[in-house]
C-alpha cells in the first residue's frame, strides 16, 4: 500500500510521515531537503535555479515512486510528485521565476513521466493557514527558509486548494493542522490515525 501525505510547506508532512510509519508499521520515503543541492540557491535566487530545483525534485520523487511500488512493502511518502507540478512549477512561473520555456519544457517532461506511475492507494492533505505555516516555519530555524516571503505561502495555498478540490485520482483525506497538535498531544494523534483507519479499511 502507498500512502502519501501532502501540504505546503511547514504544514507538518515529514513530522506527521514518521509517527505514521511507526504507528501503522509502514515504511516511511521522505523528501530529499538535506542532500538537496540546489535548495539553498534557489532561495537565494529563485529566477537562477527554479528550473533546476524543479528538475532535480521531479527526477527524485518519480524514483521514490518507482521504488515504492517495486519494493511490494507499505509505505509512506512525505510530498508527491503531483505537488511539484500542479503547485510548485507554476506557482513559480505564474510569479515570473521561471520561463515559459523552461516551464513547458517541464510539464512535457512530467507528462510522460505521469503515464508510467499509479498514484497513491490515500492521500493525506495538511490544509494549514498561513500564520501557522509561518509559525512552524519560524519553530524549526532551517536557515534557507527565512527568506520565504508570505505571499509566496500564500499563493502556495491556493494553489494547493485548487489542486484538492479538483484530485480524482484515488481516495483522498482532508485533515485540518491549525488547530491540532499531533506532536505534544496524542489525542490529536489519535484522531487523525482513526481517520486514516476508517480509509484504509475502505481500501480492501
Amino acid at each position: 500500500m502507498h500512502v502519501a501525505i501532502a501540504g505546503n510547506i511547514g504544514a507538518g508532512k515529514t513530522t506527521l510521515t514518521g509517527l505514521l510509519a511507526k504507528n501503522f508499521s509502514w515504511e516511511a520515503h521522505y523528501e530529499d531537503v538535506d542532500t538537496n543541492p540546489y535548495l539553498n540557491s534557489f532561495y537565494e535566487d529563485m529566477q537562477r535555479w527554479s528550473f533546476n530545483l524543479q528538475i532535480y525534485f521531479l527526477n527524485s520523487r518519480f524514483r521514490q515512486v518507482v521504488d515504492i511500488r517495486k519494493s511490494g512493502k507499505s509505505v509512506i511518502q512525505d510530498r508527491t510528485i503531483y505537488e511539484d507540478a500542479y503547485i510548485f512549477a507554476p506557482n513559480l512561473h505564474e510569479m515570473g521565476l521561471m520561463p515559459s520555456r523552461d516551464y513547458n519544457n517541464y510539464k512535457s517532461l512530467f507528462e510522460l513521466m505521469s503515464s508510467f506511475i499509479k498514484a497513491p492507494d490515500l492521500l493525506i492533505y495538511l490544509r494549514s493557514s498561513v500564520p501557522n505555516l509561518v509559525a512552524q516555519i519560524q519553530s524549526r530555524g532551517r536557515e534557507y527558509e527565512n527568506s520565504i516571503r508570505l505571499d509566496y505561502l500564500k499563493s502556495l495555498n491556493e494553489k494547493y486548494e485548487h489542486w484538492i478540490n479538483n484530485y480524482n485520482q484515488g481516495k483522498l483525506l482532508i485533515i485540518d493542522v491549525d488547530d491540532l497538535d499531533f506532536v505534544n498531544n496524542p489525542k490529536d494523534l489519535g484522531f487523525i490515525i482513526e481517520k486514516i483507519d476508517a480509509q484504509i479499511n475502505g481500501l480492501f
